[in-house]
This record gives C-alpha cells, structure tokens and sequence, in this order.
C-alpha cells in the first residue's frame, strides 16, 4: 500500500507532465523557486517530494498549485477523498426528510448527558436489528 507521500509523488509528477514540464528534480526546483516569494528549495528538498519521502508545506502547495493549475487539495489529497465527502453528503441529502431534520434539531438542542442516552437507546435499537437482519431464521422462525 502506498503512503499519503508516495502518492502526492504520483500525483505531482502527473501534474508537471500535464502542465508541459519534465517531471524531474531541476525542472520542478527552478520553475519552483521563480514562483515563490520565500527561502527557495533546493533540488535535493524537491527531489524527496517526486520520491515520495516528502510532502511540502502548505504554503508551497499553493505555489504548486498555482503554477500547475490543479486545486491545492486535488494535488495533496486526490480526487477519492472528494468523491467519498461528496457520496456522504449526497446520502444525507437523499435520504433525511422534515421528519428526520426535525428530530436531529431536537436531539441537538438537548443537554449533554440526555444526548448520550438517547444516543445509546439509538445505537442499541441498531445493534439488534443489524443482528437479526444478518442472522439466518431457524426452521419455522420467520423473520
């Protein structure tokens, strides 16, 4: 399995490529430096980020970003992450009515300690349907 830096590698080179450069240490430090208005890095600092032993800080996604025309959170994160947030919100979206709205609005207006019981009592009823939808009736049991 790749790390979180392996895979900004791939990504940072697939992104130099697509925006005309060679996807090589001195290519990425020079156009690199021209950019930024800061200490410049050096070619063994950019080297580490195309090797994937390195992610750069913030500021200098931006940079990358900028210069690469790729969002700064594309370039660090992927488009996986993006797609799964957006997935998640959409199911939200889809699946929750007045009713349920209505409910969560009360649930959050709650003090502390009633909302952990009423999460518990939620989390119970869950438990036992997940454990009888998942279990094979016994002959003549139905479900």
């Amino acid at each position: 399995m790749k790390t979180s830096q392996q895979k900004f590698a791939e990504r940072l080179r697939i992104a130099i490529e697509k925006a005309g450069y060679k996807a090589e240490a001195a290519v990425l430090e020079r156009e690199f430096n021209q950019r930024y208005y800061g200490k410049g890095v050096t070619l063994h600092g950019v080297n580490k980020w195309l090797k994937g032993q390195s992610i750069p800080r913030l500021d200098k996604i931006e940079v990358l970003a900028k210069w690469l025309h790729i969002p700064p959170e594309e370039l660090t994160f992927g488009l996986e992450i993006k797609q799964q947030i957006k997935e998640s919100r959409a199911r939200w979206d889809d699946g929750i009515g007045y009713q349920e709205r209505e409910l969560f609005e009360a649930f959050l207006a709650l003090p502390v300690p009633q909302r952990k019981v009423v999460r518990e009592v939620i989390l119970t009823f869950a438990r036992v349907y997940l454990a009888k939808s998942t279990r094979k009736p016994l002959i003549g049991e139905e479900k």
